[in-house]
């Protein structure tokens, strides 16, 4: 379930309305197991809102910042709650049907990889802010 008051406090700060199709699309990213596309939004929420609401909804909710999009290889944009309302995660892609899972690192590997990324990115003189990660593979419906 969505946590309606943080929500809807970051969208009244902002000067937008906390409405019912928003509450609803929220509703239905926090259900979901992953990244959704406005496409799989549509159909999970059987289009109770038209197509064009939901899109004009998505981009209220990404430029007040409860919403991340991710942009996929495929050119598809899939959009999730805010890591500040949802918690620090990565994503599992399947190249096959383009499904993705959420998928949680342990404190240890989290501060492992962040030292790896931070190298990484050093070599270069560029400092690191966050990370986000994306492993590409096969999911078990496709191996």
């Amino acid at each position: 379930m969505a946590p309606d008051l943080p929500i809807e406090e970051r969208l009244v700060a902002s000067g937008v309305r906390y409405t019912k199709a928003r509450r609803a699309v929220m509703a239905e990213l926090f259900r979901s197991a992953g990244p959704r596309s406005a496409a799989e939004l549509y159909q999970a929420m059987r289009r109770s809102i038209p197509l064009s609401s939901l899109y004009r909804t998505l981009m209220v909710l990404e430029r007040v910042g409860v919403l991340t999009p991710h942009h996929g290889s495929r050119g598809l944009t899939r959009y999730e709650p805010a890591e500040w309302l949802s918690g620090h995660h990565h994503h599992l892609v399947c190249v096959e049907c383009g499904s993705v899972e959420d998928v949680a690192v342990s404190p240890a590997d989290e501060r492992r990889m962040r030292g790896l990324l931070g190298s990484i990115a050093g070599r270069v003189g560029f400092e690191p802010g966050g990370h986000t990660l994306e492993v590409e593979g096969r999911c078990v419906r496709c191996s």
